[in-house]
């Protein structure tokens, strides 16, 4: 979702400054900060955020940080990248199309219902669902809907690790947030991702 889908970054961070406010902390989170851990799971997160805080003081922290997407996503938006809404409609005409994020637990629903592309997603599951790593998530879609030839596309080195344990070929889209030298196929912009998977038809 982000870096392949949208730049939803203000929304974040946002999100965690509000929640850092409510919750009485003197702490500032930049967009840099954000941008260094689009991808990552929330312990990852939390240990990079609030390493001063013990487990259960970061998780409810993040309660508070949780709060505010909901309504961010509607009232600050993103940048959703060129072709993806179009791209996704015609995609959906011939493949199965999931969403895989580390996000938090409804936060893709959020997002899908913003940028008007429920109809194009067969199905999604965040991290926030189980607490489960990208490949596990990635596995249990697979099993669900018993996919033969499935790719994961992601913007990032931890969506190619996760691709790999998951096994399934890495299509990178290079102009997210991340970089990697690890894939099966490489796009500079979704349009060429769109009109390659089409001519596969």
């Amino acid at each position: 979702m982000d870096g392949t889908l949208w730049d939803g970054l203000q929304v974040y961070v946002e999100s965690w400054n509000r929640g850092l406010k409510e919750s009485n902390l003197n702490k500032i989170v930049s967009r840099d900060e954000i941008v260094s851990m689009v991808g990552w799971e929330r312990k990852a997160v939390f240990d990079k955020l609030l390493p001063e805080y013990d487990a259960a003081q970061q998780e409810s922290i993040y309660d508070e940080v949780c709060k505010f997407p909901p309504v961010l996503i509607k009232e600050l938006g993103g940048h959703l990248y060129d072709g993806v809404k179009e791209g996704l409609k015609q995609l959906a005409k011939d493949y199965k199309l999931f969403i895989v994020s580390n996000c938090d637990e409804g936060l893709i629903e959020h997002f899908m219902e913003w940028a008007g592309i429920e109809d194009s997603i067969t199905d999604e599951i965040a991290h926030g669902i189980n607490l489960m790593p990208k490949h596990h998530n990635i596995q249990l879609l697979i099993e669900k809907y018993d996919l033969k030839k499935p790719v994961y596309v992601g913007d990032t080195a931890g969506d190619s690790d996760q691709s790999k344990l998951a096994g399934v070929p890495f299509v990178f889209v290079s102009y997210g947030f991340g970089k990697t030298e690890n894939y099966s196929l490489k796009f500079d912009d979704f349009n060429a991702f769109t009109q390659y998977f089409l001519s596969l038809k």
